[in-house]
């Protein structure tokens, strides 16, 4: 299931206030300026939501490498739990670029991506809807395009 615009502003304000405000809070012993920046948050939260669920490709691309750079910095490749598919950010990008750096996904991952469980991957990998990866697992982007068309046809109906 893909969030809608709401859930996914909500999720992405509270993201930016758990991993970024609250700590400048704590370092600033309370400053006011924190408060004044989660206004600033609240405001541009709607906007990069917009942008992931009904801008074009490329503006929902750059908006998701620009908050997944900031919100999970790291020197790895971006590796969340499988449960993390399932948050609203989750499920857009699962949408909108797939896994951004993995080769292969486990089954478990492929399905919290979908929103199923593993043997539905399995069964799915088995009936050719998802392409297995030649070292194991399924690839990113057929997890992608299946939810392309999902969400296509989520529309028609």
């Amino acid at each position: 299931m893909l969030p809608s615009r709401d859930q996914l502003t909500e999720h992405l304000i509270r993201l930016v206030d758990i991993r970024l405000l609250d700590p400048m809070e704590i370092l600033l012993d309370g400053d006011d300026a924190v408060d004044a920046l989660r206004t600033v948050v609240r405001n541009r939260a709607r906007t990069w939501a917009a942008r992931i669920v009904d801008g074009d490709e490329r503006e929902a691309t750059m908006t998701i490498i620009r908050m997944m750079s900031t919100l999970y910095p790291g020197d790895g490749p971006f590796e969340p739990p499988a449960d993390w598919w399932g948050t609203p950010l989750g499920q857009a990008v699962a949408w909108r670029v797939g896994h951004p750096t993995a080769e292969s996904v486990s089954y478990a991952v492929a399905g919290a991506m979908l929103g199923i469980t593993r043997q539905g991957v399995h069964d799915l990998v088995n009936r050719g809807k998802l392409a297995r990866h030649p070292d194991g697992g399924v690839v990113p982007a057929s997890v992608r395009d299946r939810l392309v068309q999902l969400k296509g046809a989520s529309k028609r109906a």
